[in-house]
Protein backbone atom coordinates (compact mmCIF):
# COMPACT_ATOMS: atom_id res chain seq x y z
CA UNK A 1 0.00 0.00 0.00
CA UNK A 2 1.78 3.47 -1.28
CA UNK A 3 0.20 6.27 0.75
CA UNK A 4 -0.92 9.08 -0.72
CA UNK A 5 0.67 12.38 -0.31
CA UNK A 6 -1.44 15.27 1.41
CA UNK A 7 -1.28 18.02 -0.82
CA UNK A 8 1.13 21.22 -0.17
CA UNK A 9 -0.51 24.15 1.41
CA UNK A 10 0.13 27.40 -0.45
CA UNK A 11 1.04 30.29 2.33
CA UNK A 12 -1.27 32.54 2.03
CA UNK A 13 0.00 36.46 1.16
CA UNK A 14 -0.41 38.45 4.07
CA UNK A 15 -0.41 42.33 3.80
CA UNK A 16 1.12 43.98 6.90
CA UNK A 17 -1.40 45.46 9.20
CA UNK A 18 -2.48 48.50 9.54
CA UNK A 19 -2.21 50.82 12.47
CA UNK A 20 -5.42 52.73 12.79
CA UNK A 21 -5.16 55.75 14.59
CA UNK A 22 -7.90 57.51 16.43
CA UNK A 23 -8.75 61.06 16.22
CA UNK A 24 -7.02 61.32 19.56
CA UNK A 25 -4.13 60.10 18.87
CA UNK A 26 -4.03 61.85 15.41
CA UNK A 27 -1.25 64.56 15.95
CA UNK A 28 -2.34 68.25 14.01
CA UNK A 29 0.55 71.08 12.78
CA UNK A 30 0.18 73.19 15.99
CA UNK A 31 0.52 75.98 13.43
CA UNK A 32 -2.52 75.57 11.89
CA UNK A 33 -4.89 73.81 14.78
CA UNK A 34 -7.48 75.93 15.87
CA UNK A 35 -5.82 78.35 18.38
CA UNK A 36 -7.79 78.27 22.26
CA UNK A 37 -9.92 80.95 23.64
CA UNK A 38 -9.47 82.79 19.87
CA UNK A 39 -12.21 84.52 17.76
CA UNK A 40 -12.18 82.54 14.07
CA UNK A 41 -13.72 84.10 10.89
CA UNK A 42 -12.46 84.40 7.42
CA UNK A 43 -12.28 87.39 5.01
CA UNK A 44 -10.96 87.55 1.68
CA UNK A 45 -9.72 83.80 1.60
CA UNK A 46 -7.71 84.54 5.03
CA UNK A 47 -8.43 82.37 8.18
CA UNK A 48 -7.90 84.91 10.78
CA UNK A 49 -7.69 83.91 14.57
CA UNK A 50 -7.47 86.70 17.54
CA UNK A 51 -7.19 86.96 20.54
CA UNK A 52 -6.51 89.70 23.27
CA UNK A 53 -2.92 90.26 25.15
CA UNK A 54 -3.31 93.70 27.39
CA UNK A 55 -4.04 96.78 25.64
CA UNK A 56 -2.87 94.51 22.38
CA UNK A 57 -4.43 92.05 20.31
CA UNK A 58 -2.94 88.23 18.98
CA UNK A 59 -3.16 87.30 15.30
CA UNK A 60 -2.85 84.52 13.52
CA UNK A 61 -3.14 84.77 9.54
CA UNK A 62 -3.61 81.68 7.27
CA UNK A 63 -3.15 82.74 3.45
CA UNK A 64 -3.58 80.12 1.06
CA UNK A 65 -1.05 79.54 -1.96
CA UNK A 66 -2.46 81.70 -4.91
CA UNK A 67 -3.77 84.63 -1.89
CA UNK A 68 -3.14 88.18 -3.55
CA UNK A 69 -4.30 90.93 -1.20
CA UNK A 70 -5.88 93.50 -4.62
CA UNK A 71 -7.52 90.13 -5.60
CA UNK A 72 -8.57 88.60 -2.62
CA UNK A 73 -9.08 91.47 -0.41
CA UNK A 74 -9.13 94.52 -2.24
CA UNK A 75 -13.01 93.57 -2.89
CA UNK A 76 -14.10 93.28 0.41
CA UNK A 77 -12.05 96.33 1.89
CA UNK A 78 -12.43 98.64 -1.00
CA UNK A 79 -8.89 100.19 -1.07
CA UNK A 80 -6.66 100.25 -3.77
CA UNK A 81 -3.63 98.91 -1.23
CA UNK A 82 -3.93 97.20 2.20
CA UNK A 83 -3.70 100.07 4.78
CA UNK A 84 -2.89 98.25 7.84
CA UNK A 85 0.45 98.26 9.24
CA UNK A 86 1.63 94.29 9.51
CA UNK A 87 4.40 93.40 12.61
CA UNK A 88 4.94 89.89 13.97
CA UNK A 89 6.64 86.89 13.27
CA UNK A 90 6.23 84.77 9.59
CA UNK A 91 6.03 81.23 11.18
CA UNK A 92 5.33 79.76 7.29
CA UNK A 93 5.94 80.48 3.79
CA UNK A 94 6.99 83.08 1.52
CA UNK A 95 5.59 86.70 1.01
CA UNK A 96 6.24 89.05 -1.94
CA UNK A 97 5.34 92.50 -0.72
CA UNK A 98 4.75 95.73 -3.46
CA UNK A 99 4.26 99.27 -2.38
CA UNK A 100 2.83 101.77 -4.53
CA UNK A 101 6.54 103.51 -5.54
CA UNK A 102 7.57 99.96 -6.47
CA UNK A 103 9.86 98.91 -3.61
CA UNK A 104 9.27 95.38 -3.33
CA UNK A 105 10.31 93.65 -0.11
CA UNK A 106 10.29 89.80 0.16
CA UNK A 107 9.75 87.46 3.44
CA UNK A 108 10.54 83.90 4.06
CA UNK A 109 9.79 82.12 7.41
CA UNK A 110 11.07 81.79 10.01
CA UNK A 111 11.18 85.87 9.95
CA UNK A 112 10.62 88.91 11.99
CA UNK A 113 8.43 90.88 9.91
CA UNK A 114 6.88 94.83 9.79
CA UNK A 115 5.07 95.75 6.70
CA UNK A 116 3.89 99.25 6.41
CA UNK A 117 0.79 100.53 5.51
CA UNK A 118 0.18 101.07 1.67
CA UNK A 119 0.83 98.23 -0.29
CA UNK A 120 0.26 94.96 -2.85
CA UNK A 121 1.27 91.20 -0.91
CA UNK A 122 0.76 87.90 -2.32
CA UNK A 123 2.19 84.24 -1.53
CA UNK A 124 5.04 82.79 -3.00
CA UNK A 125 4.72 79.18 -4.68
CA UNK A 126 2.19 76.67 -3.28
CA UNK A 127 2.73 76.40 0.32
CA UNK A 128 -0.03 78.61 2.37
CA UNK A 129 1.69 81.28 4.62
CA UNK A 130 1.69 81.45 8.71
CA UNK A 131 1.94 84.78 9.88
CA UNK A 132 1.35 85.35 13.82
CA UNK A 133 1.00 89.18 14.06
CA UNK A 134 0.30 91.79 16.60
CA UNK A 135 -1.70 95.39 16.95
CA UNK A 136 -3.74 98.01 18.07
CA UNK A 137 -6.05 98.07 15.97
CA UNK A 138 -6.30 101.19 14.78
CA UNK A 139 -3.55 102.73 17.11
CA UNK A 140 -1.10 100.12 15.64
CA UNK A 141 1.13 102.97 13.69
CA UNK A 142 1.61 105.34 16.10
CA UNK A 143 1.84 102.88 19.35
CA UNK A 144 4.66 101.02 17.13
CA UNK A 145 6.24 104.32 16.03
CA UNK A 146 5.82 103.30 12.33
CA UNK A 147 5.31 105.61 9.07
CA UNK A 148 1.46 105.71 8.43
CA UNK A 149 2.77 104.73 4.64
CA UNK A 150 5.72 103.73 3.09
CA UNK A 151 8.08 106.00 2.47
CA UNK A 152 12.50 105.81 1.98
CA UNK A 153 14.49 107.20 4.64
Amino acid sequence: MTKKKAPKKRARKTQPRRKTVSKKTRVTDPLLAPVKGAERRNIGHVQLEVGRAGAARVKRMIYPAGFRWSKDMKPVVGTDLCMHAHVGFLARGEIHIEYADGCVVEHKAPQIVAIDPGHDGWVVGKEPVVLIEFDFERDTVSRLGMPSAHRHG
